[in-house]
This record gives C-alpha cells, structure tokens and sequence, in this order.
C-alpha cells in the first residue's frame, strides 16, 4: 500500500528531479516507511511506501533484471504466491518476495492482459523503457485511485492530484461543470475532477501512453448473470465460502490486521469470520446517534479488544478543512469526517484494517432497492400525473415522503443516480450564478457496460456498482485511511466474490421488508439473528442537529455569505436555507453540508493563502532512494 507520482519527459524539456521530490512529499501521508524514484529521459517516477508484504525487500520503484521494466505500485495483490509459481515454471526469476516483482514479471510474460489475472486492489504504471511505453492499470472496483493530467502535451499521474500541483507544467484550473454535477451527486462523479484536464482512470481500465498518443482500453465488465436454479440456501452455501477465501487472501500480511466494526451486520460478519484480535468503532457524544452499544452482542475471545473512539461536534468541525484537502475534491458525504477520526484511531494500533464496503453494492443492500417492490401501485399512475405531482412536491421544503414524489414522477432509468440525490435541476438553476446544465443522465448511463439492463434493481445496482461505490465509498476509504498511513482492505470487493454475488436472482437480494436477503442468511450462522437482521443506517452524523447550534451555525453562515459564495452561488439563498432548517421550516441539512463542504474545499485549494496540513515529522525526515537508468 503506497502512493505514486510521475510524469512523462516533453521532448527537449527536463523538469528538475526536485519537482519529482516535492510532488512525492505531497502524498508522503501515504508511505511514512521509505520512497525512492526512477528518471531517465523520457519519464521520472516517484513512490512512497506503507510497508505491508516484503517488509525488508520491497522497495520500489522496482526493475527487472536488464533495467528495462520499471515498475511503481499502489495496493496488494492477494494471489501473487500463486502467480509467481506460473511465472516462475515460465522461466522468471525472483529476488524478493514482494507482489510488485509479480507485476513485473507478469508484464513480461503477459503484457496487457496482465490487469484480467490479478486478484486485489492495485493501481500501478510500468514503464517499458525499450518500447518507450507507458502502462497504467486500476483494480476492477476503483479501490484504488489513479489520476492524470493531460494538456499540452503534459502527462502526470499519481494517487493524489494534490501532487501535480507541485510540478510547474501544471494550470490550476477549476472544472465549473463539476461543480454543477457535486450539487446533486453530492460527489464527483463520473471521470472528470474539479481541477480541469485532471482525469480519473475509471475502475477496470489501463492507459497506454506512447509519446504523445494515448489508448483507454476496459478490461472487464460487472455483468449481472442470475441463476435461478440455485436455492437460497445454496446462496447462502455459496456467500459463506467464497467469503470464507476472501477474508483469508485479505488477511495476508506481514503486519498485524484489525477490522472496523460498526453496528451493521457487514462490519460484524466481517469480524467475526476474520477472527482478528482488534476492532475499532466510532461513536457520538449523542446518544440518540450512537449505535456503538450494539456492537457488544459481538462474539468475543480472551485475546479481542474493540477501540471505541466517541466523537464530538467540536473536534469533528475543527478537522473538515483536514478532511477536504486529503481528499482532493470535495465530498459532501459527512462520514467521511467520521471516517477520518475512525483511521487515525485505528493506526494508532495497527497497519491494516478490514472494512465492508461493497456488502451492500453486491448483494443488494440499500433501502432505496425496496421501493421498486414498495410501491408497484404508485409507479403503475399514468406517468404524466406522477410527473405533475413530482413538479409541485419539488416546491416544497424537504420533509418526509418529498424525495419520494419527486423521484418517482420519472421512472427508474430516467431518474436513478445513486441511492443520495441532492439539489434537482430547477434548484440548481436557482442557485448557482452560472448554471449551463451538465448531463448528469450521461454520467450515469455511461457507467454501464449497455444500457440493455431490464430490471429496476439490477439496473439499481449497477448504477451504484460503478458510480457511487467508486465515487463516494471507496474515496473516502482510501483517503481517509490513506491520511493516517493506515491500509484498508475490502473483502468484498473481490472479483471472486461478485462473481457469486452476480448469480443471485433479484428475489434473494430485495423485496418490499428486505434487503441483503441471501447475505443475511448467510450472516445468521456467523453472527446470530440479530445482528444479521438489524436495518441499514449507513453511517448515521448528527450534523442535521449540530448546524443548528453556535458556533456552527454562524460560522456557516459567514461561509455562505462570504466573497467566494456570492462567486458561484445565490448567497441569500443559501442563507435562507440555513435558517429555515435552523427554525425547523424544513430539513436542509444534506444541501447545507454539500454548498459548505465545497467552499471550504476551495478555499484550501484556489485561495491565494491557505494553511498547509502538516506532513507528519516521520515523513519529512525520509530519505529518498534514487533509480536511474
């Protein structure tokens, strides 16, 4: 688990190795045990490490034997003692035991189908220095991050895009069209970024660069595949195993492993399959929010130990300018505050964590996925009628039972963009000072492998699969984790494991009561039924109540009334909101955080003074390790 920064060389321009080791400080976060770099005349690459698999001999970049191959590497490959006996009976010989000299080798022996035999979280760019060619590949649920920036003739890449502003090629610039569609996703979605040219390479894909010339190429596709001749339980049979395999592949480490547990039956399943001896759980001050109670009905030994950090409103709003530069974009998801209080109690005392997200993508786990089987009545009213009661319902404050007139006056296909839906078109049209209309239909229909899915949940399903999870879930893991030099690992986002997951029918992951049905069955035996059985809640923050209170209540409004909120909003309006959700005349909360989450974000990133996070000491004091050819 690591970091990595780079760029290609322009012809007849060498930038200096010092801007390469300016953009590696940047992401030092990610790799406090050791860094070097690789330059020649044609690319320079930089690495930061967490040291995990190969304590002692895995440093990187890493080089074949003639030099010619280089390599740079983010993640963990769970079946590279498997890979390295197929390479090795091909005739490649290994120096260390580390997964990245399987990437390597694998590129030699494989090339470009390389990424479709991997089984783990990556993200990692290989330089083949004969053929001058450059080949960057993302894991198939975008668990790991990889950005690049492209204009001019530049080309950057890294982990973080915070890196690339320490190269002097690079224009920061703010994507205005991105802006709109955060409004509603209350992320950013799709495979631009708020910095313009900065682009994300999309989950299941690899970029060839080859001087100037540039191949985006898909090398898998999460296709929904029921099997309706298998029971639930054989379902249940079936979950049970290949969870059972993942937890172990996931468990390979050279340092000790802990688990997240909350009150939900994914993190519990999760811990208690991993049989590992420390997990760690957020609670609040609030009692009304706090779920931590119910995390102890978990089967416990003489040996486990949970570590349960209660979180304050006070240290929770101190750090959402913390949170917003470690993430790079802005994410108006409140846990992912929560999250970055749950990390850095985590690495407090161990390397690497189990977490579940994915639990609820694959196997069906959100309440929304109730609703096609919930109001079968209602969505059967002739169209034009819903769409008019959605029109005048959009009028109204929010409250109860609004969003759900107003998403179901289209149907499922028209509307559907992720189980959080925020400000409508009509409210962005009020709002913003420059509103053009970004297609957000486009984003989500692209995120499909067709758009020939038929079933309301299976296209549900694979419209959080490939936007929200990568967008929202996985990004604020990775960053949030990644911001205390701790490693997150999901096993249920295991190719192997969607791979069954994809076979269940529909009739085993939701009805109108119900949803993970299959899981839960499995999770009965594990777990108890109890906890198997307990409702989603996501990751519930009292910020809806907190905003209502001093300072916070004021010191959102001087945001929202601030230079840089009458730059791309209605400020009136923004104001207006807050009181009338501060006055009970309507529950703003989500649109509040979303508008303040984006102007603290750019205020850390586009205003001309800022304050810079401190890089943790350990950091600043590492000495680089020099590749080059």
């Amino acid at each position: 688990m690591c970091g990595i920064v780079g760029y290609t060389q322009k012809q007849n321009k060498m930038v200096h190795v010092s801007v390469l080791e300016k953009m590696m400080d940047r992401i030092a976060h990610r790799g406090p045990d050791g860094s070097g770099l690789y330059y020649d005349a044609n690319i320079a690459i930089g690495h930061r490490r967490l040291a995990i698999i190969d304590v002692d001999g895995g440093e990187q970049p890493m080089k074949n034997e003639d030099q010619s191959i280089v390599c740079a590497f983010n993640g963990e490959i769970y079946n590279h003692k498997e890979l390295r006996i197929q390479l090795v009976a091909k005739g490649h010989e290994f120096k260390t035991k580390c997964d990245t000299e399987v990437l390597i080798h694998g590129f030699e022996e494989w090339r470009y189908e390389l990424p479709k035999k991997l089984r783990g979280m990556f993200s990692f760019v290989i330089w083949d220095a004969k053929n001058k060619e450059l080949f960057c590949a993302r894991d198939y649920f975008g668990i790991k991050p990889f950005y690049y920036y492209l204009k001019d003739g530049n080309f950057m890449f890294g982990s973080e895009i915070k890196s690339f502003l320490e190269h002097p090629d690079f224009e920061k610039e703010l994507n205005t069209k991105q802006l709109e569609r955060y409004l509603s996703y209350q992320y950013s979605p799709g495979n631009e970024t708020f910095f313009k040219n900065v682009f994300k390479l999309p989950p299941a894909h690899y970029l060839i660069r080859r001087g100037e010339e540039m191949e985006l190429v898909q090398y898998w596709y999460p296709v929904q595949n029921e099997d309706k001749e298998t029971s639930i339980d054989g379902f249940a049979d079936k979950i049970s195993e290949i969870m059972e395999d993942s937890v172990k592949a996931h468990k390979i480490s050279d340092v000790e492993v802990g688990s997240f547990l909350s009150s939900g039956v994914d993190s519990t399943y999760l811990s208690a399959v991993s049989k590992v001896d420390k997990t760690f759980t957020l609670g609040y001050e609030e009692e009304r929010y706090d779920e931590s109670s119910k995390i102890r009905s978990f089967p416990k030994s003489e040996d486990y130990k949970n570590y349960l950090r209660i979180l304050g409103k006070t240290e929770f709003f101190d750090r959402v300018k913390d949170v917003q530069y470690y993430m790079d974009e802005p994410l108006a998801d409140a846990a992912s505050i929560s999250l970055f209080f749950l990390n850095e109690e985590a690495s407090k005392h161990v390397k690497v964590c189990l977490s579940g997200e994915g639990a609820d993508e694959l196997f069906g786990g959100y309440n929304v996925y109730k609703e096609p089987f919930m109001w079968q009545g209602y969505n059967k009213i002739n169209p034009i009628i819903r769409k008019g009661i959605g029109a005048i319902a959009e009028l109204l404050p929010p409250m109860r039972g609004r969003n759900f007139l107003v998403r179901h006056a289209s149907s499922v296909k028209e509307r559907y963009i992720g189980p959080t839906c925020l400000f409508s078109e009509k409210e962005k049209r009020k709002l913003l000072k420059n509103y053009v209309g970004a297609d957000k239909k486009k984003i989500t229909l692209s995120a499909h492998a067709t758009d020939s899915v038929e079933d309301d949940i299976n296209y549900m399903q694979m419209t959080d699969l490939n936007q929200w999870l990568v967008g929202d879930i996985l990004l604020k893991a990775d960053k949030m984790s990644m911001a205390h030099s701790l490693e997150v690992r999901v096993p249920f986002l295991d190719k192997e494991v969607f791979d069954v997951a994809s076979r269940i029918p529909v009739a085993y992951r939701a009805n109108k009561e119900e949803t993970k049905i299959a899981f839960r069955k499995c999770a009965k035996k594990v777990v108890g039924e109890e906890p198997a059985n307990r409702m989603k809640k996501g990751f519930p923050v009292p910020i809806r109540d907190w905003i209502k209170e001093e300072p916070y209540h004021q010191r959102i409004k001087d945001a929202f009334e601030s230079q840089t909120a009458k730059k791309f909003f209605n400020s009136k309006m923004l104001v207006r909101m807050l009181e009338k959700h501060v006055s009970d005349k309507g529950d703003y909360w989500r649109y509040i955080w979303c508008v303040y989450v984006f102007l603290i974000w750019y205020e850390r990133f586009f205003e001309p003074v800022r304050e810079e996070v401190k890089i943790n000491p350990k950091n600043e004091q590492m000495k680089p390790v020099y590749l080059h050819a």
